[in-house]
C-alpha cells in the first residue's frame, strides 16, 4: 500500500509518499481502508516535534511513522475478539493512539472507531472525531445568555464550537485571523474578533466561558477577561503557558472567584458520536475548505499548520 512516512522531525518535506506493507490487526484491532483522513493540528505538533509534549513516545524520532488519526473507511479485515464490526462496514474515529491515516490502509482499535451515520460522506465523517470530541467538552458549560469566546474559531474544533455554543444559548465571541471573519459569522457568532487588531483579553465585557484553541498568553491576561464565577478551558498552545495556566492561573484564579485550566479532553465514539449525529441531521454542519490526495500531504499538513484553514482539511488517498 503507499502510505505518507516521515522518520525525524521538522517540515513538510520530512514527508514521503512510500510503498509499505499492509498491516494485519491483531486481537481487538480492525482494518481499515481508508476513504479519508482530516488533518488536525496535532499531526502538524507530531511532525514538528513542537511543542514538546508532542514527542510523548518519541522523544528523539517519531514514534508512529504515518500521520493522521481522523479516520473514516470501509473495514477490510478483523482481528480477534472484535465484535462490533464485519468487512464492508464503514467506520470512523480518532485514531489517536496509533494514527496511520495518511495512508490506503490502518489499523485501528474497535474502541475508537463508530459506525458512520446513514446518509453521511466518508469526506465529512472525517472531519468530526477529534474537532468534534474538542468542540463538544469545551462547550458543555456554556449557558443561555452566557458570553462565550472561542479563540481559533476558525479551525475545525472552533468551527464547531461556535455552534454548539449557540445551540446552547450563548452569545457567541469568535476570535481568529481576518480571513476567517466572514466564514465564523456564517457559522453563527454574535462577534467576531481579529486577533491581529484587537486584543480580546482587554474587554468592557468580560466572558462567562473562554475557550482557548491557541493558548499563547499569560494566564494573568486570560484571568482578567473573566467574569468573577467564569470558566476558562485551554486545549493545546505553548508549553510555557499550559503550565501557567495549571500552576499561576489557577492559583490566581481560584483566589478571584474564576477557574483557569487545561481542558482534560476524553476520547472515544461517546464523545464524537453526538456530533455526527447532529451533522447527520443536518443541525451542525462541518466544512471541509480542502481535498488534498495522499501526494499532497505535505501541503495539506502545512496548510492547517500555518493557521490558514476555515474550518477543515481532507486527505484523500
Amino acid at each position: 500500500m503507499r502510505a505518507a512516512v516521515y522518520d525525524r522531525y521538522g517540515g513538510p518535506e520530512q514527508l514521503q509518499v512510500q510503498d509499505v506493507p499492509v498491516p494485519s490487526p491483531s486481537s481487538g484491532q480492525v482494518l481499515v481502508r481508508i476513504e479519508a483522513t482530516s488533518v488536525n493540528l496535532s499531526d502538524w505538533e507530531c511532525l514538528t516535534g513542537s511543542p514538546v509534549y508532542a514527542r510523548i513516545g518519541g522523544l528523539r524520532r517519531p514514534a508512529r511513522r504515518t500521520l493522521g488519526s481522523d479516520i473514516a473507511g470501509v473495514v477490510e479485515r478483523v482481528g480477534e475478539a472484535v465484535t462490533r464490526f464485519r468487512p464492508g462496514d464503514a467506520v470512523y474515529g480518532d485514531n489517536l493512539a496509533l494514527k496511520g491515516g495518511f495512508a490506503e490502509y490502518a489499523l485501528a482499535p474497535e474502541s475508537a472507531l463508530a459506525p458512520v451515520p446513514e446518509g453521511l460522506g466518508f469526506a465529512e465523517a472525517s472531519t468530526i472525531p477529534q474537532a468534534g470530541a474538542i468542540a463538544w467538552q469545551g462547550t458543555e458549560k456554556a449557558l443561555p445568555d452566557a458570553r462565550v469566546l472561542i479563540n481559533g474559531a476558525g479551525g475545525g474544533s472552533g468551527s464547531f464550537a461556535i455552534q454548539l455554543a449557540k445551540r446552547r444559548g450563548a452569545h457567541v465571541i469568535a476570535v481568529d485571523n481576518g480571513t476567517k471573519q466572514d466564514f465564523m459569522r456564517s457559522l453563527g457568532a454574535d462577534e467576531v474578533v481579529d486577533y491581529e487588531r484587537e486584543d480580546f483579553t482587554r474587554t468592557a465585557e468580560p466572558y462567562d466561558l473562554v475557550l482557548d484553541l491557541v493558548a499563547h498568553r499569560s494566564p494573568l491576561a486570560y484571568r482578567r477577561a473573566l467574569a468573577r464565577g467564569g470558566t476558562y478551558r485551554c486545549v493545546g498552545g505553548s508549553v510555557g503557558t499550559l503550565l501557567g495556566v495549571l500552576t499561576v492561573g489557577a492559583v490566581t484564579g481560584a483566589a478571584t472567584g474564576r477557574s483557569l485550566g487545561v481542558l482534560a479532553v476524553k476520547q472515544g465514539p461517546a464523545f464524537f458520536e453526538p456530533i455526527g449525529a447532529l451533522v447527520a441531521g443536518g443541525e451542525v454542519i462541518t466544512h471541509a475548505e480542502r481535498i488534498f490526495t495522499l501526494d499532497q500531504v505535505a501541503d495539506a499538513v502545512a496548510y492547517v499548520g500555518e493557521g490558514r484553514t476555515r474550518g477543515k482539511v481532507v486527505v484523500v488517498p
